[in-house]
């Protein structure tokens, strides 16, 4: 017999994990309200086209394809069918995919909705998206995205504004010890071009975005394999490895860096200003997605692996699409690495102790009604409560109670109607106490 599983790299979730992602969302949503950005949603499939060429080679190879339904290589040239011609043979048999981000939707969306909307547009959205990844440790290949732009402004505004967000929201998730990391593609370009490696500027920045993961030796061994020389290897690491944005400005004077420079000093500044703090230039930061053209952002938090949110500015996304000129900027929130975080932190234990309940014994069909009717009050006040749906023994109900973490046990019998008192027991204590049917809705709300 099949052993049921999920597919690897995908993950069931139970109403404990349930609750505590609900939090992450419930928490950044406010948030992205409250700065005046709206809520959209897209599909889940996106057209092949769509998606692919945004993201890089490596990430185009990640991209979740769809076969076509029917019989999808009756149309197809049999000499495609040579494994050689895998790329080509893909296109062909598959003209949907499952979106790798929520970013390249977005920009579809605008261009699609144009007519719509009112620029510039802010807006969020919180949806999964799945890539075809190796399963690891905070790697996934299906996970949500909790994504925020505003699209239609080249104001260096929003990068502030969006570092705000970032800040607000780790804090009010109860995360500690979060590094805000910037840095500028204009600066990476600008190395590039004092270096004379332009040409090479996508294998640059590809080997820069693996640092984090393989360290400066493995970025070395990897600029080497695309066949940078030993000197420059040296003059890359150099440049990268500077921790101040004024010992770039001589560097970066001639070219476009020094405008990156100018932006990042802007941003940094008015962060100061407002008293944000965490937030550090990083000039190894590279973020490999191709659609990056201006300051770019990630957040890590001490002890955790990887990165819990990203994203920066993308000057002409939209013109893939037809339409030019717009430029946007935007973070993601990675909800399931932060969930992972949290759990790891301990920081859902106060929230399970929020979300329990009251459970109300059945003794019967009569009995059962009259709890019905307080249950109802104790709802109106939001507190999670339940009546046992059948009339078994207390053992059997007791265990229900403890099994799902209730807080307190309500126990209605003929007596207590005929007095309209109830018998309340506490969970954790196990201590008993009798209070009116009036007084029930005010004596679990203060304890």
């Amino acid at each position: 017999m099949l052993k049921p599983s999920t597919p690897k790299g995908t993950r069931d979730f139970s109403p404990a994990e349930l609750a505590g992602r609900n939090f992450i969302f419930e928490t950044l949503k406010n948030i992205f309200s409250i700065h005046g950005y709206q809520p959209i949603e897209t599909p889940s499939m996106e057209s092949l086209e769509t998606l692919t060429g945004k993201y890089g080679e490596e990430g185009d190879r990640l991209i979740f394809k769809i076969l076509n339904s029917g019989d999808f290589l009756a149309k197809v040239d049999p000499d495609l069918l040579n494994t050689e011609k895998a790329k080509e043979l893909g296109v062909k048999i598959c003209e949907k995919a499952l979106r790798y981000d929520l970013t390249v939707p977005f920009a579809r969306y605008v261009v699609q909705h144009q007519n719509d909307i009112s620029f510039p547009f802010k807006r969020y959205q919180i949806q999964p998206v799945w890539r075809a990844d190796r399963p690891q440790k905070g790697r996934y290949r299906e996970f949500y995205q909790c994504d925020v732009d505003v699209i239609g402004s080249d104001s260096l505004i929003n990068e502030v504004e969006l570092i705000q967000v970032i800040s607000k929201g780790f804090d009010k998730l109860g995360v500690k010890n979060v590094t805000i990391a910037v840095n500028n593609r204009k600066i990476l370009s600008g190395i590039a071009n004092a270096l004379g490696i332009e040409n090479k500027f996508t294998d640059f920045v590809v080997a820069l975005d693996k640092w984090d993961k393989i360290g400066v030796e493995g970025v070395k061994a990897e600029l080497s394999k695309k066949g940078f020389d030993e000197e420059k290897v040296g003059k890359i690491i150099n440049c990268v490895e500077l921790k101040n944005l004024d010992d770039l400005r001589e560097l970066l004077k001639d070219n476009e860096g020094s405008k990156g420079l100018d932006e990042l000093s802007f941003v940094l500044d008015r962060l100061q200003e407002l008293g944000i703090g965490s937030v550090v230039f990083q000039p190894h930061l590279a973020r490999g997605l191709d659609y990056y053209t201006g300051i770019i952002i990630e957040v890590s938090a001490e002890g955790f692996s990887g990165s819990i949110c990203a994203g920066g500015r993308y000057d002409d996304l939209t013109s893939i699409f037809g339409l030019k000129g717009i430029s946007g900027v935007g973070v993601s929130f990675g909800a399931d690495r932060i969930y992972d975080l949290m759990k790891e932190e301990g920081l859902f234990d106060s929230l399970a102790e929020k979300e329990k309940g009251v459970l109300f014994v059945n003794f019967g069909e009569r009995e059962a009604m009259y709890c019905m009717q307080l249950l109802e009050n104790l709802r109106k006040e939001n507190i999670p409560s339940e009546l046992y749906p059948d009339s078994v023994k207390m053992k059997k109900q007791m265990a229900y109670a403890n099994a799902k973490g209730m807080a307190y046990v309500v126990m209605v019998g003929s007596d207590e109607m005929d007095s309209q008192m109830v018998t309340i027991k506490n969970m954790s204590t196990g201590e008993q106490k009798q209070v009116s049917s009036a007084e029930l809705v005010n004596h679990i709300i203060n304890k």
